[in-house]
């Protein structure tokens, strides 16, 4: 496997763990629909949430979560969509992105809870 697929699944691991540590009930790990992929679905009292990782060794380009541009956005809405429709979710779904720099000397998380919005 390449090493940024292992940043990336460790990356989702420590996502992962941030998220159950904070109360969140996970309900899927990398779902896919068709070539699309969402990292973590999970619910809390109110919101079906769907979860975009991004992890970097650093953020000398820019911070991770810079990386989920509109297309990105796009094809998360697209999947979410069919996970609420296959699974008759009758909650509201909210869009965040985790972005994690992890390496040897650190291991940074910054939750972005309403990233963005679908466009209608």
């Amino acid at each position: 496997m390449a090493e940024h697929n292992d940043l990336g699944n460790k990356g989702e691991e420590v996502a992962l763990q941030f998220l159950v540590d904070k109360g969140y009930n996970i309900l899927e790990t990398n779902w896919t629909y068709g070539k699309e992929e969402i990292d973590i679905i999970a619910i809390d009292k109110e919101f079906l949430i769907v979860v975009e990782v991004k992890t970097r060794y650093t953020d000398e380009y820019g911070d991770p979560a810079e990386f989920v541009n509109k297309n990105k956005q796009r094809l998360l809405v697209k999947a979410a969509q069919a996970y609420v429709e296959r699974h008759r979710i009758q909650q509201e779904v909210r869009f965040d992105i985790i972005s994690i720099i992890l390496n040897s000397a650190e291991t940074r998380i910054k939750h972005l809870p309403n990233a963005f919005y679908p466009v209608l």
